[in-house]
């Protein structure tokens, strides 16, 4: 009725209908601009797409398209590998991250994540597409280290083929990293959403827990006395328990939920001897989880007390909605020491079919990589570029109260310059030690 109403309407409006012959013809001709009309309509109209259901899109080689045969053609690029079943698994790794800008993956950055992602295409694990997209494997890591960071048991969870050679996959990576164990886990266990707790240590030279006061010490003949250690102890404990570390970290409130962590125990065990014969301690924490720099500003301020720039009621007070300064100690000594997966051990771990995530048999081969790449590296450095005794210097530039903004980029200025300053000492001095070396040679 519409379309005859308004063609009769067109008849009407139009003066040509005076020349038509018959009402026939005249209904025809409207009709005909109506669907005209219509047709300019609907091409002016944006075409219909579906909405995005948040799943990855199938790939062109998985569409496949039928010949005039009927037959399935595929496409010249389609490599069989790309088929290959897949199935859940977690990868335990260790890497000594001081030549690295983090385990995360950055363009443009050398991480650990690139690398083992290199290798595993190299041995044709991934295609190039699961390469440069990470999550169409559903890759994840438990914990994300900062730049100069190592690992010696990180865990990722990604679907993997069943069939693989770990030995020609080590053999594509750097020696700095080392893919231990590859094994079956559940469909949908995530790396770090099931992991209950993790423990980080931290080593650093014993030079760092003497008086600031004490000028004359040199690092290579300090031996902290026992004392030393408990006092330590007794500052690292008042950590322990449910606390809102929004001063440890950055870009967080006292108001953010994500600010409150658990951190079970935290303590320092006894001083030994690096084969150099300086004296090194661990500083072991274990938490539930933990926020960009919060360790590295825990042992920062904890050496601040012990050294007497600040007292135990910083610490205190680090904890309310104030915001404190408080340095951040060097990310050398930090390796992250493992994941922990109390629960799903408990539910799946004796089922026969997955084996527990506790990496007895790997343990072997672990050490070997921590004594042969980890701690060697921290050695080294602390001996040959002393990072950690020129952070010391640094220490007494921080106020250790509420601070502004301002207050914040001046402290970074000083503090960065005096850093640079005590470097430059550092390699005067070595020079000048070399030089008499030679001279007497």
């Amino acid at each position: 009725m519409l379309i005859l109403r308004k063609a009769l309407q067109t008849i009407k409006a139009d003066t040509s209908i005076r020349h038509i012959g018959s009402f026939s013809a005249a209904m025809a001709e409207a009709l005909a601009k109506h669907e005209a009309e219509q047709k300019a309509f609907q091409a002016k109209k944006q075409p219909y797409k579906p909405r995005y259901n948040g799943r990855v899109k199938k790939r062109q080689w998985e569409q496949s398209s039928e010949t005039e045969e009927g037959a399935s053609k595929r496409p010249a690029n389609f490599d069989p590998a790309d088929r290959v079943k897949r199935r859940k698994y977690a990868m335990l790794l260790g890497y000594s991250g001081a030549n690295y800008f983090g385990m995360q993956r950055n363009p443009g950055m050398k991480t650990i994540e690139e690398d083992v992602f290199k290798a595993m295409f190299e041995n044709k694990l991934v295609t190039e597409e699961m390469f440069n997209q990470a999550q169409l494997i559903q890759f994840q890591r438990a914990a994300r280290t900062d730049k100069g960071v190592s690992a010696a048991r990180q865990v990722c969870s990604l679907k993997f083929p069943d069939e693989f050679d770990l030995k020609a996959l080590n053999a594509s990576l750097p020696d700095e990293i080392r893919i231990f164990s590859i094994v079956r886990v559940t469909k949908g266990f995530n790396s770090k959403d099931q992991c209950n707790s993790r423990t980080y240590t931290y080593t650093l030279p014993t030079i760092s827990f003497a008086e600031h006061q004490e000028k004359e010490v040199q690092m290579e003949s300090y031996r902290a006395p026992k004392e030393r250690i408990d006092r330590l102890n007794e500052i690292l404990k008042q950590f322990e328990g449910t606390k809102n570390f929004h001063n440890f970290t950055s870009r967080k409130d006292f108001i953010d939920p994500s600010s409150k962590r658990y951190i079970m125990s935290f303590a320092c065990c006894e001083p030994f001897l690096s084969p150099d014969n300086i004296e090194f301690a661990t500083i072991t924490i274990q938490g539930q989880s933990f926020m960009l720099h919060q360790i590295r500003k825990m042992v920062g301020l904890s050496l601040a007390v012990l050294r007497g720039h600040t007292t135990e009621e910083t610490i205190k007070r680090s904890f309310t909605e104030e915001r404190l300064d408080i340095p951040m100690a060097p990310g050398l000594g930090l390796v992250l020491d493992r994941i922990h997966y109390d629960r799903y051990n408990e539910r799946y771990g004796q089922d026969g079919v997955h084996a527990p995530l506790t990496w007895e048999k790997e343990e072997p081969e672990i050490q070997e990589f921590i004594n042969k790449y980890i701690f060697p590296t921290i050695y080294n450095i602390e001996m040959k570029e002393k990072p950690m005794v020129a952070w010391l210097e640094t220490l007494g530039f921080h106020s250790y109260d509420v601070r502004t903004d301002q207050q914040v980029d001046e402290a970074e200025e000083i503090r960065e310059i005096k850093a640079s300053e005590c470097s430059t000492e550092t390699a005067e001095v070595q020079n000048d030690t070399e030089t008499s070396n030679l001279q007497t040679v």
